[in-house]
C-alpha cells in the first residue's frame, strides 16, 4: 500500500509540473500577441498620419504629394508597447520600423503606398 501511495504522489507531481508549464506557456504567448497588436495598432495611427501629412499642402504644414519631409510626431515614436522610426522615405513611399520595448528582437516593418494603404508587413523575432 505504501509504494501504491508514492507512485501516486509521484504521478500528480509530474502532471502538476506539467500544467504549469503549459500554462506559463500560455501566458508568454498571449503578452507577445498583446505586444504585437498593439505595435500593428499603432502603425496603422502613424501610417494614416503620415498620408494626412502627404495630402497637406507645404503651406499647411504637410508633404504637398510627398513623404520625404514627415517625420513622427514626439508623442507617437515612443510608448509602453515599442519604438517608432522611419527607415526610408520617398516621394510615393514611407517605411515604417516598429521595435518592441518588451523584447528588441521583435519587430515589425511596413511600406507604406502612395495611396496611404500599409503593401507590405514584415515581422521579425517571436512576432513571426
Amino acid at each position: 500500500m505504501g509504494q501504491q501511495q508514492i507512485l501516486f504522489i509521484i504521478i500528480a507531481v509530474i502532471v502538476i509540473g506539467i500544467a504549469i508549464t503549459v500554462g506559463i506557456s500560455i501566458v508568454s504567448a498571449q503578452t507577445v500577441a498583446t505586444n504585437r497588436d498593439a505595435m500593428i495598432n499603432d502603425l496603422n495611427h502613424i501610417a494614416s498620419h503620415a498620408y494626412e501629412y502627404r495630402l497637406r499642402l507645404r503651406c499647411m504644414g504637410g508633404g504637398q504629394g510627398d513623404y520625404t519631409s514627415f517625420a513622427i510626431p514626439t508623442k507617437m515614436s515612443v510608448n509602453e508597447g515599442g519604438t517608432y522610426s522611419i527607415a526610408s522615405a520617398e516621394v510615393n513611399t514611407i517605411s515604417l520600423i516598429a521595435v518592441s520595448s518588451v523584447n528588441a528582437s521583435n519587430s515589425i516593418k511596413v511600406l507604406v503606398g502612395s495611396e496611404g494603404k500599409i503593401t507590405t508587413w514584415t515581422f521579425s523575432g517571436d512576432f513571426e
